[in-house]
């Protein structure tokens, strides 16, 4: 098992019981691929750099896990699947 860093961005049109049940809804892909998730930080509605998607802003979250490198792909597959999700960062933690 590895520590993850998963930054992630929210479509904005998704108010914050929503936020609650998307950043639920990703703990819940790293649990099933048999990791645990440190922490989760909520950084909120930031202006985004450019345009993604047509979306001009959105909601911001920072997640800590410790995964196994062989089901990264299985994360990001579901990452990639889901609509709430407009982008996401997936790095290995610096030890």
């Amino acid at each position: 098992m590895r520590d993850y860093e998963l930054a992630f961005i929210i479509e904005p049109n998704i108010d914050d019981e929503g936020v609650t049940g998307v950043v639920d809804k990703v703990s819940q892909f790293v649990q099933a691929i048999e990791g645990t998730v440190a922490s989760v930080d909520v950084w909120g509605r930031k202006t985004l750099a450019y345009p993604i998607n047509n979306h001009r802003e959105g909601t911001y979250v920072l997640l800590a896990a410790k995964m196994s490198p062989s089901s990264l792909i299985e994360l990001e597959r579901n990452l990639k699947l889901s609509e709430e999700v407009i982008r996401y960062l997936l790095v290995q933690a610096e030890s």
